[in-house]
């Protein structure tokens, strides 16, 4: 297993093919994506991905996490999934922040995250507000 940081070329050549392959018509756009981003390596292929956000109180957000759709090898991608988030949480913590919060919409990670000592918040509906795209990041996709 390999984990490193996250770079912009991740973004067009990895991240953004696993958002559409989970049936994301609009990917986030790089903009919108903390430079705090992590992806994990099974040898050469990679398996999941995820963001680490920071503020100014005493709690981290971690958000955006995709995974290889077609990855069936063991460990399997739970786990690899489970490892994402231990470490972008520890990261925050070892930042000094006090709270991890994670929203999803995906019931398979709540067990893991429960295993990793996250507690249940309310139920959530995301939702996301954009005034304008660059012309620029249109043109890629």
């Amino acid at each position: 297993m390999n984990i490193r940081v996250l770079t912009e070329s991740d973004y067009y050549s990895i991240l953004c093919k696993w958002w559409k392959d989970w049936g994301w018509d609009n990917p986030p756009g790089l903009d919108l994506l903390s430079d705090d981003g992590i992806i994990i390596f099974d040898g050469d292929e990679p398996v999941c991905a995820g963001f680490l956000y920071l503020s100014n109180s005493k709690m981290c957000y971690i958000s955006w996490i995709v995974s290889s759709k077609t990855y069936r090898k063991k460990p399997n991608r739970k786990e690899y999934i489970k490892v994402l988030i231990d470490t972008l949480s520890r990261i925050g913590k070892d930042l000094g922040y006090t709270y991890c919060y994670i929203n999803f919409d995906n019931k398979n990670l709540t067990h893991s995250c429960e295993e990793l000592g996250f507690n249940k918040g309310g139920v959530t509906q995301e939702m996301i507000k954009v005034w304008e795209k660059k012309a620029q990041e249109q043109d890629q996709h």
